[in-house]
């Protein structure tokens, strides 16, 4: 059986790294905001060419927390993909905003730029863009509109460790970014864990306070927080894996390329690969009119597979406010979306039996 993921594979590389990380923080005496905690912010802000790093308990942490230090009006809207995975809409309610959701580019999967100023009016603030898959969305054309409008841009960052746009990283390609280090992502924790990157100081140390109650001096609070801190060691245990993560990224996009350039089912779209070498391939993301027939055939074939994601946000109970909207490319994505394995401990021997089922597939 090749599972869509194996985590326990994944990290075995990384094992004794991550043992030494552990017995270094159990032997501190000192598990909360310490020393790991300020050198993987230091190591990850320089590693996405950002000026600061604020390390939080995960990835809807670190969204809700940028758009709370912002300080918008209540209510403002944030405009944000329809095809979102929900943690991106639900970061924008929990502040007490509004989420505008916009129709993605059918070919990219991202926001479509194109359809964003339609949806600007007086009361919008930001534009989360959701670097969905491990590509960055198209940030220059997001960014010229963003300074048109006088909007905050925040980068969903969750799936896009080391993603390149331009000369540039994701992370620092807006005003703020947001990280989860969930331990499927390309750097995962051990647990749940999450970041903010930035180049605003001001916005850094508001940050650094919310997520400690509010508070930048002991007993001191002068805001309203969270407890939401990235712990000491999960902070160790990403500190021992990001030198790795490029050279897996690399790896990962060694099995994109092999999929692009062998899969040869026709009724399969394959996702655009004009920028193999710039995207990170958290996921890779086929799309087929049958989509539930071709999980079968590949599960009954050995092969695991996921959705990423079936059921749109707008589309959840959570949401019965959004349930009249109407989004067709959104809805033709998620009813057709399909996930195969794609993570650095794939053997090319397993990568080319993949692509030789589906090409079989009728």
């Amino acid at each position: 059986m090749i599972p869509f993921l194996d985590l326990k594979r994944i990290n075995e590389p990384h094992q004794v790294a991550i043992q030494q990380a552990i017995e270094r923080v159990i032997q501190s005496g000192w598990y909360i905001l310490g020393g790991e905690v300020d050198a993987f912010e230091h190591q990850f802000a320089q590693y996405c060419q950002s000026g600061y790093g604020i390390g939080v308990a995960n990835g809807l942490d670190a969204l809700t927390l940028v758009l709370k230090a912002w300080n918008f009006p209540a209510g403002s809207d944030v405009i944000v993909a329809s095809n979102a995975y929900i943690a991106s809409v639900l970061s924008i309610t929990h502040a007490g905003l509004n989420p505008v959701l916009v129709e993605p580019d059918p070919q990219t999967y991202l926001i479509d730029p194109n359809r964003i100023e339609a949806a600007i009016t007086e009361r919008t603030k930001a534009i989360m863009a959701v670097h969905l898959y491990g590509r960055c969305c198209e940030m220059g054309s997001i960014n010229r509109i963003a300074q048109r409008y006088n909007l905050k841009v925040l980068e969903d960052a969750a799936q896009a460790h080391g993603a390149l746009y331009s000369s540039g990283r994701a992370g620092n390609l807006g005003d703020a970014a947001a990280w989860s280090f969930y331990p499927s992502k390309n750097l995962g924790a051990l647990g749940d864990a999450g970041a903010i990157t930035t180049n605003d100081e001001t916005l850094a140390t508001r940050l650094r306070a919310l997520r400690n109650y509010g508070s930048s001096q002991k007993y001191v609070n002068d805001y309203r927080g969270h407890n939401s801190r990235l712990d000491e060691l999960q902070a160790a245990i990403l500190s021992a894996k990001l030198p790795f993560l490029d050279q897996e990224n690399n790896r990962r996009r060694e099995i994109a390329r092999y999929y692009l350039t062998r899969l040869k089912n026709p009724a399969v779209a394959l996702p655009p690969a004009d920028q193999i070498d710039r995207d990170v391939w958290h996921l890779f993301v086929i799309r087929h009119p049958r989509r539930d027939a071709l999980r079968t055939y590949l599960h009954n074939r050995g092969i695991g597979s996921d959705i990423h994601y079936p059921t749109p946000p707008y589309r959840q109970r959570a949401y019965p406010e959004l349930a009249q909207l109407f989004f067709p490319i959104a809805d033709t994505l998620h009813g057709e979306v399909m996930s195969l394995p794609l993570n650095p401990i794939l053997t090319d021997d397993e990568v080319a039996y993949i692509v030789d089922v589906i090409n079989k597939f009728i």
